[in-house]
């Protein structure tokens, strides 16, 4: 989907009520340069912070968000922030809201966004699954704040595919640990190293809690140069942005 300006997003495709709104950012659109060309939104990662706070301003006016992104800061946990908050620093790698017009984020460039919401469009949420987090629990963190797993529509944003994200013997043992059905997402490649579908492994754990409907994982940021940023391909780069909220578009 493009916006009004050159800037272009994805929007997932689930079957969640009209009042749910999500966006995932592309790397097209904005002002940054160089290795952050253009919509960098990440504001860790060495850009210039006037670009990216004028990306993000970009990004919000064109997508029209009711209110300012409460950015996290992201440590690869599995803490998960409800919502309004009134801390100012927010250690978290989830947010979850029931309030209409707040507006919850993750970053990401390679790491898997996970768009939540109830069927009855009530509470929306989005996380942050990088392994370390995924495997530590922080999709299951994120479920713990809806009312039953069963009621909750998830979708995939764009993350490393299969093909491309290559992980040692510690990352594969880790899974497998808590889970010996992840066998089945790693495919070994030689010399201890194994092929990893992040997508895979986020399903099983969603599907083990009874997440029953769960849409997207057909995207790869490593392979998509053209849309997206990738922090395995590239090293130095920008961020995208995964926004969700509920308007009163009931």
């Amino acid at each position: 989907m493009i916006g009004k300006s050159s800037l272009s997003y994805l929007t997932p495709s689930w079957s969640a009520p009209a009042c749910v709104k999500a966006y995932v950012s592309t790397r097209q659109g904005g002002v940054s340069e160089g290795e952050f060309g253009s919509l960098n939104l990440g504001g860790h990662v060495g850009d210039e912070i006037n670009d990216v706070k004028q990306n993000r301003q970009l990004f919000s006016s064109d997508l029209a968000m009711p209110n300012s992104i409460v950015w996290l800061n992201q440590v690869h946990g599995t803490n998960v922030v409800v919502l309004p908050s009134n801390d100012n620093e927010l250690d978290a790698d989830a947010a979850v809201t029931a309030q209409i017009g707040q507006v919850c984020a993750v970053l990401t460039a390679d790491c898997l966004p996970v768009f939540f919401c109830n069927k009855q469009g009530t509470q929306v949420g989005v996380a942050h699954a990088g392994w370390r987090s995924l495997c530590s629990g922080v999709l299951e963190n994120t479920l713990k704040h809806f009312s039953a797993p069963s009621d909750v529509l998830v979708w995939f944003g764009p993350a490393i595919g299969s093909a491309a994200f290559e992980v040692g013997e510690d990352v594969r043992d880790a899974f497998i640990t808590k889970n010996a059905e992840a066998e089945a997402a790693f495919v070994f490649q030689g010399n201890g190293k194994w092929l990893a579908d992040l997508y895979l492994l986020a399903r099983q754990r969603l599907s083990a809690c009874g997440v029953a409907e769960i849409y997207g994982g057909d995207c790869c940021t490593y392979q998509d140069q053209a849309r997206f940023f990738s922090y395995r391909r590239d090293g130095k780069t920008g961020r995208m942005a995964s926004v969700i909220w509920l308007d009163d578009d009931f």
